[in-house]
């Protein structure tokens, strides 16, 4: 399928299912109330628009946010480091590392909700930023992708450690809980005021990585080969880091970890629309919308409890990531 074929069936597709979410739920909005609602301004249901304007509809845009960020981000980083296994987490921006670390520590000292997705911001921007640092001052005279994935490793684990510290002397009755159930993502507390910043971060990221997706191409080739074509590797690499970083950070800091789905949808855009990072970008952006969509409408419908959104989306990718492995080595035999 065409590039522009194939973006205009992903939009239609994120219609659908955003669509279908605003309707569906423990408070049922039928199609027909949605549309006059949506065209008159007016409804016979006075509850019709507090539900879709106060609560479902800034779930849906975090949601679509949260999606094309992580899976963009996903998509950009395995195109950098030319590795299908990587993540937007392999530098320790999200999982158990600089964003879990900063949101714990507002949590445990009972900050205001805006404090704590500002620390969870900038504790993911640390961690990369500190696995970058670590790999300039060591990496100079070796594989410079290769020290910047094992500084991120480290890194993880240092602020993994850090984390584990948090929880262990939280107060185990009161922000243990909230430590936890945040580390778990969620679209349960998103409110329109706090979309705003998120979403300018996100297309202050996202924009500039769609604008260099055709140099991603470039990298795909080698180091060496990237360089012998005019490309600086050293200020790309760096630049799409920055970027990815932002995109992945700020939607993590308000919705906390979900993991997954940086790694899951680009593979699915992937098989889409083939490897070429011009399609690919936008296609795992509003791929990864529609995906994050149609999970967060499970979760809050599935059970009477609303079940985290890291639950499924781990549960969903867990056994895609063995079938990615399982095929990687049969091709490889």
């Amino acid at each position: 399928m065409k590039g522009v074929s194939l973006i205009l069936v992903c939009l239609f597709a994120l219609g659908g299912v955003s669509l279908l979410s605003l309707g569906i739920g423990r408070y049922p909005v039928s199609p027909l109330a949605m549309l006059s609602w949506l065209l008159t301004g007016q409804s016979a249901d006075a509850n019709l628009p507090v539900v879709l304007l106060n609560i479902r509809l800034p779930r849906l845009v975090a949601a679509i946010a949260a999606g094309g960020a992580l899976s963009l981000s996903g998509a950009a980083y395995q195109g950098l480091f030319r590795n299908p296994m990587v993540s937007p987490d392999i530098l320790g921006v999200s999982s158990g590392s600089g964003s879990g670390f900063g949101a714990a520590l507002g949590i445990l000292f009972s900050l205001p909700v805006v404090a704590v997705q500002a620390l969870s911001l900038a504790g993911g921007i640390t961690a990369v930023l500190s696995a970058v640092l670590v790999s300039r001052a060591i990496g100079r005279s070796s594989d410079s992708v290769l020290v910047l994935v094992l500084s991120g490793i480290v890194i993880s684990s240092l602020f993994g450690a850090l984390l584990s510290l948090l929880k262990y002397i939280a107060d185990p009755l009161d922000k243990l809980p909230a430590i936890t159930y945040w580390l778990m993502g969620s679209f349960a507390d998103i409110r329109t005021g706090e979309l705003g910043t998120a979403a300018a971060m996100v297309l202050a990221g996202a924009i500039p990585l769609l604008l260099v997706s055709w140099r991603l191409n470039v990298l795909s080739f080698g180091e060496e080969e990237a360089r012998s074509l005019g490309l600086d590797t050293g200020r790309m690499r760096l630049a799409v880091i920055l970027c990815a970083t932002l995109v992945t950070a700020s939607m993590i800091s308000v919705c906390g970890i979900i993991g997954w789905v940086g790694l899951v949808v680009p593979h699915i855009s992937r098989f889409l629309g083939g490897a070429n990072h011009r399609r690919l970008m936008p296609v795992s952006f509003l791929c990864g919308a529609a995906f994050m969509v149609a999970v967060d409408t499970v979760a809050r419908s599935a059970a009477s409890v609303e079940i985290p959104v890291g639950i499924i989306t781990a549960v969903l990718g867990a056994p895609f990531f063995i079938w990615i492995m399982k095929r990687s080595a049969v091709r490889a035999w």
